[in-house]
């Protein structure tokens, strides 16, 4: 794999953000091409997606007990009931009444761990009950993993590191949907699924935390500079694809865990004004929402409402929150989207530190 293909920041040398220096970022890899899409298309699809993101922050406590005690042995959970306090995803997918894609981020689970990919992919699809057993032919949903590969970067708790999972539903016509990473990514960040006959892209982003942490060359392991510096690359890299896709006439929809709070609007009590926090806030503004054009459909449609996503566990439910998880689409949607919340109450949150997100867009008619 090219040195193009990876976040590769600029070297730890940086000047006072009042003179920043001219920066040179390395392009994407050209080898990952899209075919446009098609123009006209007779199959018989949803007019609209609802889409759910959520930074489920470990997908560990969704999977069933590895071991049963043995005063629980006569009441043995199955796959179809499980124990009381369990929490489901197929049971969350319920809840939000089946949502056509669930874009799921930091789900910490190893590369190597082929057992519970497929595990998750089988409880995803399995009745809770009679009720959702009659209809479950309607609520089938196709899961995708991807998990970190840097050796280097990510190999933090035996590989149970950052990761998205990206969940679609059957019926959006699955003979031409396509999920994948994207060449530019090893740390498990990137999902980008490809609906052809809505002519839309949707990018599941767990976008990289900005701090001083060293980031270190894939290929040698040498420091090479910041996480702050592998961030704005990372925002270089999503706003070229953008820019591609755009080109070649697709819709394109961002969704996921941006690890930004745009404005003193989307932080409580306060936004971060460290000198790296404000580059790097001003850097995602440049490149991904003014550069490509894209619009955060929570402030287009809500205004100043005031909700957040990361809801920090280590304090009092309402003492602090920021709204780091967004839903972007291009210029081609801005007048298609119907609906959008933050479903910012502690139910919702559940084990997580961030609540989810979702988004209503007219896709075709």
């Amino acid at each position: 794999m090219s040195s193009l293909e990876r976040i590769s920041p600029p070297p730890l040398k940086r000047r006072r953000l009042s003179t920043p220096p001219p920066q040179t970022y390395p392009e994407p890899s050209t080898s990952h091409t899209i075919t446009p899409p098609p123009e006209h298309s007779s199959a018989k699809l949803p007019t609209h997606l609802t889409i759910y993101s959520w930074n489920i922050n470990g997908i560990q406590p969704f999977l069933p007990p590895q071991t049963t005690k043995i005063t629980n042995i006569l009441t043995t959970p199955t796959p179809s009931k499980p124990p009381p306090n369990q929490p489901s995803l197929r049971a969350c997918l319920r809840r939000w009444k089946w949502p056509h894609i669930l874009a799921l981020q930091e789900v910490k689970i190893a590369p190597t761990d082929t057992k519970t990919q497929s595990l998750i992919r089988r409880i995803i699809n399995t009745p809770l009950d009679t009720d959702d057993e009659a209809a479950s032919p309607h609520h089938l949903y196709d899961t995708y993993f991807c998990l970190p590969r840097d050796k280097h970067n990510a190999t933090g708790f035996g590989g149970k590191i950052y990761g998205v999972c990206t969940l679609i539903r059957r019926d959006i016509n699955p003979a031409a949907t396509t999920t994948t990473p994207v060449p530019w990514d090893i740390e498990g960040r990137v999902l980008l699924s490809t609906l052809p006959h809505h002519k839309t892209l949707i990018y599941n982003i767990y976008a990289i935390n900005g701090t001083t942490n060293p980031y270190r060359s894939p290929t040698t392991g040498q420091v090479i500079g910041t996480r702050h510096d592998a961030k704005r690359i990372f925002h270089t890299h999503l706003a070229s694809s953008i820019h591609s896709h755009e080109a070649q006439g697709w819709n394109v929809i961002v969704a996921g865990d941006m690890n930004i709070s745009r404005t003193s609007m989307d932080s409580f009590p306060r936004l971060r004004m460290g000198e790296e926090h404000v580059r790097n806030r001003a850097d995602f503004e440049e490149k991904v929402i003014r550069g490509c054009g894209m619009r955060d459909v929570w402030r287009m449609v809500r205004g100043e409402e005031r909700k957040f996503t990361y809801r920090p566990r280590g304090k009092r439910w309402g003492e602090g929150g920021d709204r780091v998880d967004m839903v972007l689409v291009s210029r081609g949607l801005e007048g298609r989207v119907r609906r959008v919340d933050i479903l910012d109450c502690e139910e919702e949150r559940g084990g997580s530190d961030h609540v989810p997100l979702w988004v209503e867009v007219e896709v075709g008619g």
